[in-house]
C-alpha cells in the first residue's frame, strides 16, 4: 500500500468492487476515508480491513444499517440484542429452506404425481389453511 493510501479505484479492485459500492458504503455511513488535498478519496488500512468486514456481514446477511448500527462501536458485542434478531431470523430461514429440500427430494422419489401425493396433499392442504 502506497504511504498516501489507496485510491478508490485501487480498494474496488483489491475486493473486486466497482467503485460506485464504496461510494455507496461511503454515503451510508459504512466508510469514512480521508481526502487528500486535491479532494480525492484515499483508503488507508483500517479502511481496508472496515471493506473485508462489510463484506463479510453482508455474506451474513446484514443489511448496511445493521452493520452501520454494528460498526457504530468498537465492539459488536455493544449490539448483542441486534446479532440474536438476526440468528433468530437466519434460524427461520434454514427451517424454512430445510422444509423446502424435503418436500422437492420427496417429490423426486414419489411415484405419484405431485397433487396425488399424500404427503404433497398434505402440505397442500396446510398451507390453505394457514391462508399463506
Amino acid at each position: 500500500m502506497k504511504s498516501s493510501g489507496m485510491t478508490i479505484g485501487e480498494l474496488a479492485a483489491r475486493f473486486g468492487l466497482p467503485a460506485h459500492v464504496l461510494r455507496h458504503w461511503e454515503s451510508a455511513g459504512l466508510l469514512t476515508p480521508a481526502r487528500h488535498e486535491s479532494g480525492h478519496r484515499r483508503y488507508g488500512e483500517t479502511d481496508v480491513r472496515r471493506v473485508a468486514v462489510i463484506l463479510m456481514g453482508k455474506e451474513a446477511g446484514l443489511s448496511l444499517a445493521a452493520l452501520r448500527e454494528l460498526l457504530s462501536t468498537g465492539d459488536p458485542m455493544d449490539h448483542a440484542g441486534l446479532l440474536k434478531g438476526h440468528v433468530a431470523a437466519l434460524e427461520h430461514r434454514i427451517a424454512e429452506a430445510r422444509a423446502a429440500k424435503e418436500l422437492i427430494e420427496h417429490a423426486l422419489s414419489c411415484p405419484l404425481p405431485f397433487d396425488a401425493c399424500p404427503h404433497a396433499r398434505a402440505r397442500i392442504d396446510a398451507r390453505i389453511s394457514e391462508g399463506r
